[in-house]
Parts: C-alpha cells; structure tokens; sequence
C-alpha cells in the first residue's frame, strides 16, 4: 500500500503546531472548490480573502484534514485538523520539510520568457526516466512554490520547479527553498520592467536562484545579451559549473539545424559533444531553443538523452501557450493559436515569428496590450511594428491603448483594426475569419485575449486540437 504524502503527525512537527485526530492526505489544496477525497485544505488568508471561511465545507467534501491558524465560528470540534500560527508560514514550513526528506534530484527554473514550457518540457524528459513532480500550471510565486514542493510524492526520483518574480528579491528565499542541482534561466528580457530601472536589474534578479545552490550547475542562454552577466553571478555564487545553450557555436548544447512543419520541427543538436536528433510538436524556434536547456540539464543529471527525447516528443501544449484550435467553417477550416496566457516583448517577438513560418493562406495576429513595461510600454508596443512586417504577417489586429500607435505604423495593406478592448474586436476579427487562415491571438493576461479566442472557436465545431507552440 502506498504511503500517504502527509500524516497528521508529520505536518505538525514539520510546522510547529498541534494536531487533532489521527488522519492522513495524499494530495493538498487552497482552493476548497477543488478538493479531492483525501486532500489537506490550507486555508490561507489574501488581502481579499480568507481560506477558513471554507474550511468546514472542504471537510464535508471528504478533505481528510484542515491547516488552519484559529478555529472558525462553524468548526465542529472534533474536525481533523493542524492548528499553525500562521497559515502561509505554516505552508512554506510543508514545503522545506518535503524538500528535506525527498531524494529526488532538483531543477530549478527561471526566466523572462519561458518559464512554464521549459519545465513542462523538463517534466516530459524525465518522466520516462522515474516518477517526476513538478510544479502545476504556472505555480511559481511565495505560496506556489512551497505548495509544489509540499506535493512532491515521498518516493519522486526528480522534481522541477518554475520560480518566478514580479519584483527584486522575490526569487532568492524560494531558491533557498527549493535548494536545486540544477538551475536554467531561459533567458532575460524586458519583462515587469515597470519595477526595474535596467534589463540589468532584471539579470539580477534572475540571478538570485543560484542564492539556494550548493555547488551544482547553472544552465544559460548563450544568445542572450545577459549571458556574462549571469555567468560572473553564478561563479560569486559558487554554483559548481555553468553550461551553455543557444545557436552560438561555442555552446555546449548547441542548435545544429531544424526544419519546421504544421505540427513542430524536428531538430538536430550538440549536447556535450553528443549529436541527437529529436522531435519537437511546438512549433516556433524559441521553444526549440529552450528544449536545448532542457537536453543540458538531461545531461547534467546524467539521464539518458535518447530516452528524454522519446519524452519530449509525447509534449503537449498548454491552453493560453500556444495550443492550436482548427475549426471547421464552411469547406474547409481556420487555424486559432492561443498564446492569451501572458505577453511581454520577447514572448510577442517569438510568437509572431512562429506565426509567420505557420503554413496558411492568410497569416493574422489578433494582439492585445502588454502590461508592466511602464514608462516605455508604448515604445515597446511600437517595435512589434518591424517584427510583425518581417516575418511576414499578413493582417494585424489590435486593442488597447497601447497599441494604437502599432497599428498607426503598420502598412495600409496590413492594418486590420483596432478596438478599446477585447470585447470591442472581438466581431471585427470574427467577420474577417475565412477558411486556410491561421489567427494567432496573444496579450497579457489582463488584456482579455482569451475571449477573442473562445469567440473564433464558437464560430465552428473544432475538428481537433493539436499541439503547437
């Protein structure tokens, strides 16, 4: 019989605080919508919320226990709980004790683009090899890196985990948490810049994941402009060896060659001296560039090559990164990509470009806003101009006011429309839509581009949903 993730005992010597009942979960939530039989709720409080208000309907759900800091009005007395100090703490406390009691090899991601599909990708390498926990979704802030690694199963050969940051100093204590092996920055771009004074800064902070590393290697993009930067960060950090990846011909895991279809591209590259060949569903050359940080740390953790490749190739998009929706109209059929997830100027760059090596009659980039560039938002906005004209776009439209000035500089034969919001384009787009188009919609997530994308869905029945990048 499997052993349960967490006992009543456990938790509370792993957060100092006092259990009542003799009870035990195999899984953990915050969200009590969410709850499976079985599962610890932590009722953590927000500025806008508090967990414990729920705490009684988590249990009558089949919550096998609660974390809570003080007993709520309608808590049976006899309910399964750990009483903590403070349930945030309480959490963070969880996921240090599942750090230090796992032996699982630990990697550790980071960057201004890319965070979430290099570590789904790193979770499809390694799985093949042993069981795998990773972080879910994009849970990479103070509460969703203690909670991923609260989660991480007792008998997890690798773990890999996304750590992220709006502002400086973020990174540092869930790097300390997390405690990694191996660490990859994907690369280092003006994303948030509204709270940084310079893309150096930004390195910086990046940077701070080596503060919970004990020797080990620090995995960079060669490409990227802040390559030496990290590299002096890491060796003052003491981290035991940095690897590069990227194009340049110095790398150690370096792009030899790739051709690229509908559905992905199949790659060739040097790893450590060592030629692979391997499939890639995600088209667009950014995320083959990634996949060469997810071979270097492969190699790192001396699993084998061949078998992460054969995991790789199974990957799968994530809804709002990329994932394709082709959709029946008419006779034929229209190609809807959904990057609404997230969008800064790196990310833009690279999904307008694999847009533009997308096979289609008619090439359209449905854009929204991106947020958190402060006083050069509308500059930022401006350069996607030259972008969207070289890799060939055939329409653009826009919303925003932002990207009034985008659309101002594009060519007449290239400007779409523009509307205040997503809700306003959203029927402008729609009327447009013929058959052998390929629509790519992307925004930050305030921007509301997945209405857009659930708008160009509903004007047909998709005939499947595949991967792409």
């Amino acid at each position: 019989m499997t052993e349960a993730l967490w006992n009543a005992v456990e938790i509370a010597e792993s957060t100092e605080g006092i259990a009542s009942g003799n009870w035990a979960a195999d899984s953990i939530s915050i969200d009590s919508r969410s709850i499976f039989p079985g599962a610890l709720f932590i009722a953590l409080k927000g500025p806008n919320f508090d967990g414990h208000h729920y705490v009684t309907a988590a249990i009558k759900a089949g919550a096998a226990g609660a974390m809570i800091d003080h007993r709520p009005n309608d808590l049976a007395a006899d309910s399964p709980v750990v009483q903590v100090d403070d349930t945030m703490a309480g959490l963070a406390a969880l996921g240090a004790a599942s750090r230090d009691r796992t032996s699982a090899r630990v990697v550790a991601v980071t960057g201004s683009v890319g965070k979430t599909g290099t570590k789904e990708a790193l979770r499809a390498a390694l799985c093949v090899q042993g069981p795998t926990a990773a972080s879910e979704s994009s849970f990479n802030n103070h509460w969703g890196v203690p909670l991923s690694l609260a989660r991480m199963d007792r008998d997890a050969a690798y773990g890999v985990f996304e750590i992220g940051m709006n502002r400086p100093g973020e990174i540092a204590p869930l790097s300390r948490m997390v405690r990694p092996e191996v660490s990859i920055i994907t690369t280092v771009a003006p994303a948030h810049i509204e709270f940084f004074d310079s893309i150096e800064e930004i390195a910086d902070a990046k940077a701070e994941i080596f503060d919970g590393m004990t020797g080990g290697i620090a995995i960079l993009n060669r490409d990227n402009a802040m390559f030496d930067r990290l590299s002096a960060a890491a060796h003052r950090a003491n981290v035991g060896r940095v690897t590069s990846f990227g194009a340049a011909e110095d790398c150690d895991a370096k792009l030899i060659s790739f051709a690229a279809d509908r559905q992905g591209s199949n790659v060739e590259a040097r790893i450590s001296g060592k030629r692979i060949g391997y499939r890639l569903n995600l088209p667009g050359r950014h995320h083959i560039i990634n996949s060469l940080a997810v071979f270097a740390a492969i190699d790192a953790l001396g699993v084998d090559l061949k078998e992460a490749a054969r995991g790789l190739s199974e990957l799968k998009p994530l809804a709002g990164r990329g994932k394709r929706h082709d959709v029946k109209i008419g006779d034929g059929m229209f190609a809807v990509i959904d990057e609404s997830y997230n969008a800064n100027p790196a990310s833009m760059a690279a999904s307008i470009e694999a847009l533009g090596q997308f096979p289609a009659n008619r090439r359209i980039a449905v854009l929204g806003e991106m947020r958190e560039l402060g006083a050069s938002s509308e500059q930022h906005h401006l350069e996607l101009s030259k972008v969207l004209h070289d890799c060939g776009i055939d329409l653009v439209f826009a919303c925003g006011p932002m990207t009034v000035a985008l659309i101002a500089h594009l060519p007449d034969t290239m400007q779409g429309a523009h509307a205040a919001d997503s809700d306003a384009l959203l029927p402008t787009v729609a009327d447009i839509v013929r058959p052998g188009d390929a629509i790519m919609v992307k925004g930050s997530l305030a921007s509301g581009m997945r209405k857009i994308v659930d708008g160009l869905i509903a004007l047909g029945e998709p005939a499947r949903q595949t991967v792409t990048g």
